[in-house]
């Protein structure tokens, strides 16, 4: 009998050492608690087949030139305290109004000759979620998806439902020339013309119009904030694919695809081949592998993009922002025009990859 006291009383103390316990728990939580920023923003321009060989120091500044403009616009509105939801909106924005971006007034052109634009928004707090498509006429397609988000019990409008709600909600109604810009139209014709000689297999003319073939189905802005009461946002703003037909609809709008986020895990905006990205579900896995496999925001969106996206055949990247702060820039293609703000002001501004 003393035996088994004996014996129980070790066990007992060896199981309920406290100062073990106590010692890893405080490690583990200490680590999962640190807060890297107390407020970030990060966005994208779009990703593709972008190289410095094909760029101009002009056009290079050009478009750093908008990048920093846009975010410092939302740099500034969490500084002083504002909304990632206000800081998201008003950043995108500033991309969308610029014919540099494939996004509101830079969108590329469908088939028939026209500009269909699509968004999404979503909000980490609440998880709500608004998002549009098909959209000719209203200027500016983020605000309308935010609209749909807090003014209606749905969460995507399409085509000229969406167009009456924003009519209704007093959103800035365009004439649909608005967001015709030469640059984009020819791009179009050269796309158009491309497919017409695939049948003479001539490869020497054909070549002439693959840099246009290769980036058809690539170019959206989006941005991901993190504000000083610890929500995050992410939103996204196409025109879509380059010469697409039939009221194609990419991954922008769809909530998971183009953009996810939520206040356990992370934020997330996709830009690249939609198709892919919708069947990858790319911005909801990234949060997935987060929440339930407790992996880092690094290591899930180098997961999602350059493994599982990339064996499926899909191109194309993400930037993200996780609950702590922490920032990524994750891409498989030549380039990806991005940018990101921390707390402290620090700017990074990129196009190519490194």
């Amino acid at each position: 009998m003393k035996n088994f006291f004996f014996f129980t009383s070790v066990l007992f103390f060896l199981g309920c050492n406290p100062t073990s316990e106590k010692k890893h728990n405080t490690v583990i939580t200490t680590n999962n608690d640190k807060k890297v920023n107390d407020f970030a923003i990060i966005i994208h321009g779009g990703a593709g087949t972008i190289l410095k060989k094909n760029m101009s120091d002009e056009k290079e500044l050009e478009y750093k030139n908008k990048l920093e403009e846009a975010i410092k616009v939302g740099y500034l509105i969490l500084k002083k305290g504002g909304t990632s939801q206000e800081a998201v909106m008003k950043t995108i924005q500033v991309m969308e109004e610029s014919p540099l971006f494939n996004a509101g007034k830079g969108a590329v052109f469908t088939h028939e000759e026209t500009n269909e634009l699509d968004a999404s928004f979503m909000d980490g707090e609440t998880l709500n979620a608004g998002a549009i498509a098909g959209v000719t006429n209203v200027k500016s397609p983020i605000e309308l998806a935010i609209k749909v988000m807090t003014d209606s019990d749905h969460v995507m409008l399409s085509g000229k439902g969406a167009s009456i709600f924003a009519k209704e909600k007093g959103l800035e109604i365009v004439d649909p020339s608005y967001f015709y810009t030469e640059r984009r139209f020819k791009s179009l014709q050269r796309i158009k013309e491309r497919e017409k000689i695939e049948l003479d297999h001539d490869d020497k003319k054909a070549a002439f119009y693959d840099a246009d073939i290769k980036n058809a189905k690539f170019g959206t802005v989006g941005c991901v904030a993190l504000d000083k009461h610890g929500n995050l946002a992410a939103g996204t703003s196409t025109g879509g694919m380059t010469n697409k037909r039939w009221g194609r609809i990419g991954d922008a709008p769809i909530i998971g695809s183009g953009t996810y986020a939520n206040n356990k895990t992370c934020g997330v905006s996709s830009t690249g081949w939609g198709e892919y990205f919708i069947r990858s579900q790319v911005a909801y896995d990234i949060s997935a592998q987060m929440e339930y496999q407790n992996k880092s925001l690094k290591d899930a969106t180098k997961d999602v993009i350059k493994n599982k996206l990339t064996k499926l055949g899909g191109t194309g990247g993400v930037v993200a922002i996780d609950k702590k702060g922490n920032m990524s820039f994750e891409f498989n293609t030549e380039g990806m025009y991005r940018a990101s703000m921390n707390e402290k002001g620090k700017l990074v501004l990129k196009i190519y990859k490194e």
